[in-house]
């Protein structure tokens, strides 16, 4: 790492979200951790990215990866960005899930994202200077059966933002904090999940540089929620307002998934 350059390290970034902001950020002067569990990936991207770029494959539904992630950060000495993108989603109704799937993706979405940002923060709050940004999605703002566990842990990490938030400017900190909220994102997500893209109307879909350009200006002023577009900012608003009869009617954006 060059020791003048700010460091952002960006969790998932072997593809989607992940690898868009480790090609904005590069873009624009920072230093890169990249992680993921797949190395071969992560090594190919920073090959193409004019910056230094260290790869870490860490599996964050694990113990040692998340450990090894910890430290990672608590190691970098001019760390000013974390990026926390890993996540995944499943299909089916929760009872006829498979439990090591839904523990697995509350490690990653729930255990990761808090220990990581622990970590970032009490380097980052000494310092007085740094953000994170917390990827969760606008399926937090309601529910819909076959996706309880991800809604469940996107409510989390947005309600978990807003308590940072909170915390720091109550001490007046310049510490940023941000839940990014994006609705459905063009990437690999739902190819690995397995759900048919075309269930979805056409003009619901996101570019994923479109998510994290929203993202960098929503730093840029502070904001800590982003959700990017008009629809999904409408969406957002009627679940959190409409009665809890309707809700259950209407799920979250893109409605029944089992």
């Amino acid at each position: 790492m060059t020791p003048t350059r700010p460091v952002a390290l960006i969790t998932g970034a072997s593809s989607g979200i992940g690898e868009v902001f480790a090609r904005k950020l590069a873009a624009r002067g920072y230093d890169l951790i990249l992680v993921a569990r797949r190395e071969e990936r992560l090594r190919a991207l920073a090959s193409e990215l004019a910056t230094h770029a260290d790869v870490l494959a860490a599996d964050l539904g694990s113990e040692e990866g998340i450990a090894a992630v910890e430290y990672a950060i608590r190691s970098s000495a001019t760390l000013d960005l974390l990026v926390n993108n890993a996540g995944f989603g499943t299909l089916g109704r929760f009872w006829q899930a498979d439990l090591a799937g839904q523990k697995r993706m509350h490690m990653v979405h729930v255990m990761a994202t808090m220990r990581l940002t622990h970590a970032a923060l009490g380097v980052m709050v000494t310092r007085g200077r740094g953000a994170v940004v917390n990827v969760s999605s606008v399926a937090g703002f309601g529910q819909s059966p076959g996706n309880v566990s991800y809604c469940a842990t996107k409510a989390w990490m947005t309600s978990f933002t807003e308590g940072l938030d909170m915390e720091l400017r109550g001490i007046g900190s310049t510490i940023k904090v941000q839940a990014l909220c994006p609705g459905y994102t063009v990437s690999e997500f739902h190819d690995t999940l397995g759900m048919d893209r075309t269930r979805v109307p056409k003009f619901l879909w996101l570019r994923a540089e479109d998510v994290v350009e929203a993202s960098l200006r929503g730093l840029e002023s502070g904001e800590a929620i982003v959700i990017p577009d008009w629809k999904y900012k409408i969406a957002a608003a009627l679940l959190k307002h409409l009665p809890d009869r309707l809700i259950r009617l209407v799920g979250r954006p893109g409605g029944d998934r089992v």
